[in-house]
């Protein structure tokens, strides 16, 4: 049965920890955004300001549907801008306390303001909203602040098989965005 998820969320959510895991155990493909994007060449150069790479998005779009078309069965497209890409049958959003994605923001060397951006971007829900303006009720929101990654990929394959709903929405952290 051909099925493609996208899981997403800001970074160091679990993204990749996560879905590694989730294909292993369900027997999926997995792409990952980030190495896929190198591979293919899909970047438009660097921000100078913030320092990354920025992602040609459209390119993505059409590079994922051709390597995804001839694909047959599950498929897992694992990055935080997958939800921007079209194709997906569910999109699931990692989120994460931000004083949790602080720390390990923080030990992956993130500058002082990549650091804050990021956890801005967590409380707003940016990552979720995102993909619910593209996917509506297809998205998930899945909190994976106090699961162990064996605990996710369980909630992960039961919204997968339609056995619950994590509905956008469930996930909250506008509380510590005001008082931060």
């Amino acid at each position: 049965m051909k099925q493609t998820i996208f899981i997403s969320g800001t970074p160091t959510v679990g993204k990749t920890t996560i879905s590694e895991a989730l294909a292993f155990k369900i027997g999926a493909k997995l792409i990952k955004i980030n190495d896929f994007v190198f591979e293919n060449n899909l970047t438009l150069g660097k921000d100078l300001d913030k320092g990354y790479e920025v992602i040609d998005i459209d390119n993505l779009d059409l590079k994922l549907h051709e390597e995804l078309d001839d694909f047959d069965g599950i498929a897992i497209v694992e990055g935080h801008v997958s939800h921007l890409c079209s194709g997906a049958d569910k999109v699931i959003v990692l989120r994460a306390n931000p004083e949790i994605l602080k720390k390990r923001l923080e030990a992956r060397n993130y500058s002082a303001s990549k650091i804050r951006e990021n956890l801005e971007a967590e409380a707003l829900g940016v990552c979720s909203c995102e993909a619910f303006d593209l996917y509506q009720d297809m998205v998930s929101e899945v909190e994976v602040s106090s699961l162990t990654v064996e605990d996710a990929v369980e909630v992960i394959s039961d919204i997968i098989d339609g056995n619950i709903q994590c509905p956008f929405g469930n996930v909250d952290y506008m509380e510590w965005l005001i008082s931060n």
